[in-house]
């Protein structure tokens, strides 16, 4: 959609109207946000400006959006809490509009100060959901999947796959971004990735994750070249994540563990048992890749709600 018709959809003054296509085509192509960012952008800030069309009793100019006050932005809040929206969605919504009222002040049409005055929704912190240690193993062990009728090198490589999340705490695009020649293996006992942010990190490879590799590498029918993808497909292309975590979902159901137990949840389980067996913040948060050590804390909650429920089940006077 161009920044024409995006415009044509803000209800509000021209200036307005004006200032929102810029802010869109700023969004697009100087911080090169992607085309579903932009879009879901574009449409928390038209519903603000439909709202105070009605809140305020016509189309809203630059003039109105800088002068509006805390109580007015809380009165959106308020309305589309009364929609239905959940905090996540609230929030959202409120960083939208905040990069529309800082764009306006960085363009010089104003300083929308309302925006900064009011506070963010409280978004509930879900726990992450590791996996018990003997699961975790189970998922990394190619005999778990002895019985499914795929080749012996297809079940040893998702095992390596899986035995890298789980042993280094890799996320599943850190896995599959690993090249042949950065395989731990023949006296390598440490990997190199790229996380987030282009952040990189080295991670130490534990033995029983170097003997999966070296397993996996051993059966490959494919020549893999040394700067091309470690993990391939049937066909010799790059691994589709999609395969790992169908093999992890079929494991899931034969072991009995719960829907989140995914890929993803071996990170968890990676942080999780090593801050169990005392494992110190600041190490678990470097071997993650974390950029904040608040990140990393969220395994400390974790680890105390795994203790309260275990005391709870197994305590003589917890049901007392």
């Amino acid at each position: 959609m161009s920044d024409a018709s995006h415009a044509a959809l803000a209800p509000a003054a021209e200036d307005a109207c004006a200032a929102f296509a810029d802010w869109l085509r700023h969004l697009a192509t100087e911080r090169r946000l992607s085309p579903k960012t932009v879009e879901a952008y574009g449409r928390d800030v038209r519903t603000f400006l439909a709202f105070l069309q009605n809140h305020l009793g016509g189309p809203a100019s630059l003039a109105d959006i800088v002068a509006l006050t805390p109580r007015d932005l809380r009165a959106f809040l308020s309305a589309r809490r009364g929609e239905g929206l959940v905090s996540r969605s609230l929030m959202r919504a409120l960083a939208a509009n905040r990069s529309f009222a800082r764009f306006l002040a960085r363009t010089g049409r104003g300083e929308a100060a309302a925006f900064a005055a009011v506070r963010s929704p409280k978004v509930p912190r879900s726990l992450p959901k590791p996996v018990a240690p003997a699961a975790a193993r189970a998922l990394a062990d190619a005999d778990t999947r002895a019985g499914e009728e795929r080749e012996a090198w297809v079940l040893a490589r998702d095992a390596a796959v899986i035995a890298l999340l789980y042993g280094c705490g890799l996320r599943i695009s850190e896995a599959l971004s690993l090249t042949r020649r950065e395989a731990p293996v023949d006296g390598t006992d440490r990997i190199e990735v790229t996380g987030k942010g282009g952040k990189t990190r080295q991670l130490p490879v534990i033995p029983a994750v170097q003997a999966a590799v070296r397993d996996y590498l051993a059966q490959c029918p494919w020549r893999l070249a040394p700067e091309g993808p470690l993990f391939v497909g049937a066909k010799g292309g790059p691994l589709n994540p999609r395969i790992v975590q169908a093999a992890v979902a079929r494991m899931r159901g034969a072991l009995g563990l719960p829907d989140t137990a995914t890929p993803h949840a071996l990170r968890h389980s990676f942080a999780t048992h090593l801050l169990a067996r005392g494992g110190d913040l600041r190490t678990i948060q470097e071997l993650l890749g974390h950029a904040s050590l608040s990140t990393t804390q969220i395994y400390t909650e974790v680890d105390v709600a795994r203790l309260m429920a275990a005391h709870a089940a197994f305590h003589p006077r917890a049901r007392a």
